[in-house]
């Protein structure tokens, strides 16, 4: 990294992005880089913002709320507006992941529910249920 700028293959090793995914985002508006010739060099407000993308893209926040987001930076007041925005969508996120949790939760017990049932059918035709693929025993969090 030289500085202030970095490139194309700089920005991919330091944040473990493809090329193709800086390119996107760019097309996308969310990242503007320097055009140097077909060079695209990267400042330190680009990796402040790809920084921001990555993480909003791993709690679930749409591309749309990303740019949103982002362009709410520069409106000039110390960035609160931002940090109210940001707050806001990651408390709805945030109910929507623990809603996301609970109806896995529940499938899975279902589920374990289920398969403990056909394990007892299959023991009961005398199939050994050891001999079952990935016998697990809800109880113990363990795998075969």
């Amino acid at each position: 990294m030289t500085g202030e700028i970095m490139t194309i293959g700089e920005m991919c090793e330091t944040y473990q992005v493809t090329p193709r995914t800086l390119r996107f985002y760019e097309a996308k508006e969310l990242l503007m880089p320097i055009r140097d010739g077909s060079r695209r060099l990267f400042t330190r407000r680009d990796r402040a913002r790809l920084t921001l993308i990555l993480r909003g893209k791993r709690f679930g926040f749409s591309l749309e709320e990303i740019r949103q987001l982002l362009d709410l930076y520069d409106i000039g007041d110390q960035q609160v507006t931002q940090l109210r925005k940001t707050y806001e969508i990651a408390l709805e996120r945030r109910q929507e992941m623990r809603a996301q949790r609970d109806e896995l939760t529940t499938a899975i017990a279902d589920l374990e529910d289920q398969l403990d049932l056909v394990r007892d059918v299959l023991a009961e035709r005398g199939v050994d249920p050891a001999v079952l693929p990935c016998a697990k025993n809800k109880h113990t969090n363990t795998t075969a």
